[in-house]
């Protein structure tokens, strides 16, 4: 059985190597993590500014997501995290950090957690450019 050591959605700065600490455990030999950081473009334009919002809902939601897919697999710990807010360049929107004996579980795990995350939690992207332009992300 897998243990969520943290499933939140936060304003506070995450810190990736906060959640690899989180996973560590003996019965692991293998530690993956993803740290999906704001960057300084996006579709050939420069970004001045992100911007996160959230549904009310996303703080059970990313909880149940998570719980949902580890069902059934081989992994010790997980640990993710999704900021909302103002969210400045080089800063860390999204952290996963999974545990698993084996390397593989590990990979596989810590992938389809951030793509069913970026899949189903009720969370905005809004970008605004040098060049005056914004963009809404996730909304359809």
């Amino acid at each position: 059985m897998s243990e969520v050591m943290r499933a939140d959605v936060t304003t506070q700065v995450i810190v990736i190597e906060q959640l690899a600490a989180l996973v560590r455990d003996n019965r692991a030999g293998a530690v993956v993590v993803f740290s999906g950081d704001v960057r300084t473009h996006d579709g050939g334009k420069e970004v001045l500014s992100l911007t996160y919002e959230i549904h009310p809902t996303a703080h059970e939601q990313i909880a149940f997501i998570t719980t949902a897919l580890l069902n059934g697999r081989d992994v010790v710990k997980v640990a993710l995290s999704h900021r909302y807010g103002e969210i400045a360049i080089g800063e860390t929107a999204f952290g996963v950090a999974v545990s698993a004996e084996h390397r593989e579980a590990a990979f596989e795990t810590c992938s389809a957690l951030v793509d069913e995350i970026k899949a189903k939690l009720p969370i905005w992207k809004h970008q605004r450019f040098t060049d005056g332009s914004d963009e809404w992300v996730n909304t359809a």
